[in-house]
């Protein structure tokens, strides 16, 4: 068909939420360090104009806190050619330790995204 897998967005809004949490100084690695697990708990995407195959895109990605364990993310997805928006989206994660129980978020976290 020329366009692009649909569960690919879920990938690239995982690439954004990497990308954002690294440019604030903390990365997977670090997390898991330190005993924080973050998985998602709600995914969503709505597409709105197809990607093709060869389109650069750039996922633009901004989160929030719920609560002092959980957080959202919203992804725009865009074709740089045009700024033509592909799909937009959020996740939301708890964040968890290894065993599973709910976990406060590091300060630092919680304050970029308050």
């Amino acid at each position: 068909m020329g366009v692009v897998y649909y569960a690919n967005y879920l990938v690239w809004f995982e690439v954004g939420r990497t990308d954002l949490l690294r440019a604030l100084g903390w990365n997977y690695r670090d997390m898991e360090t330190a005993g924080i697990i973050l998985p998602v708990i709600e995914a969503h995407c709505e597409y709105q104009r197809p990607a093709r195959y060869d389109d650069e895109l750039e996922v633009r990605t901004d989160g929030r806190m719920l609560s002092p364990v959980r957080m959202q993310f919203d992804y725009t997805i865009v074709k740089r050619t045009d700024q033509t928006v592909a799909a937009v989206g959020h996740t939301i994660h708890a964040a968890v330790t290894p065993e599973g129980r709910p976990r406060r978020l590091p300060d630092h976290i919680r304050q970029a995204f308050a």
